[in-house]
């Protein structure tokens, strides 16, 4: 370990990462010296991300479905096998619908955000504790949104209630596991510039979509959890833009 690259000698598994926050994270966990497997629904993206990397160990790549629990068992034992061990696990893996209200949802819908949002986090940590609790360390950084902390009609009522579920599945598994050296943090941001944003009823303009939070900045505070010691545990962070009210 360096001070460059405080993670060297770590791993690290980031779901999602083909855009947005995950592909963010990935990056920079990397840079930061840890090697890093990375998922998605499409390898296409995925493969941009691994050519983007600047510097570090390269970024691996393989295709994965969160909510498919075949899929998530595929990929994590692709990923034991080419890391050895996985240190730290990024859910980042989130979807939000244009239809976001109760009078305009379908069940589809409902099924399709809560089985990617929440189950597909519960899916993906529960590939990595066993592990973690043998070594009796381990970091897991849910993703999750301010929608997960109070309701609001910007998310959508199936969106909240997801992030309420992650929210509450890190809260449970942190105080499940602290004893057993896993540490478990939440991430709760704000509006970020990421292609979610793509599906609100209303267009974002370019304007709004500078001032909000870039994905850069959610990666920051997540090297920031990801490098301190064992001894440091971090239940939750909001971060929301400077713009944006938290009242």
């Amino acid at each position: 370990m360096t001070q460059t690259q405080p993670l060297a000698g770590r791993t690290a598994v980031v779901t999602g990462g083909g855009t947005g926050i995950g592909a963010a994270i990935a990056r920079t966990l990397a840079e930061a010296g840890a090697r890093v497997a990375i998922s998605g629904r499409r390898e296409e993206t995925l493969r941009e991300v691994a050519a983007s990397a600047a510097s570090g160990p390269p970024i691996l790549i393989h295709k994965c479905d969160v909510a498919d629990r075949d899929s998530v068992t595929a990929f994590f034992d692709w990923a034991r096998g080419e890391l050895g061990q996985i240190d730290i696990l990024v859910n980042s893996a989130g979807i939000n619908i244009p239809n976001r209200s109760l009078g305009s949802i379908t069940p589809e819908d409902w099924d399709r955000v809560l089985q990617i949002n929440a189950t597909g986090a519960f899916n993906c940590i529960f590939q990595v504790l066993p592990e973690m609790r043998q070594r009796r360390d381990g970091v897991i950084i849910n993703i999750c949104s301010v929608a997960g902390i109070r309701t609001g009609l910007l998310g959508g009522v199936a969106y909240n209630a997801s992030k309420f579920a992650m929210d509450a599945l890190a809260r449970s598994v942190g105080e499940e596991e602290r004893d057993n050296g896993i540490r478990v943090t939440s991430i709760y941001p704000g509006e970020v510039e990421t292609p979610i944003l793509d599906d609100r009823p209303v267009p974002v303009t370019d304007e709004h979509r500078a001032r909000i939070l870039q994905p850069e900045d959610l990666a920051s505070a997540v090297l920031m959890v990801a490098c301190l010691p064992p001894r440091a545990r971090v239940p939750e962070l909001v971060m929301i833009p400077t713009s944006q009210s938290f009242t």
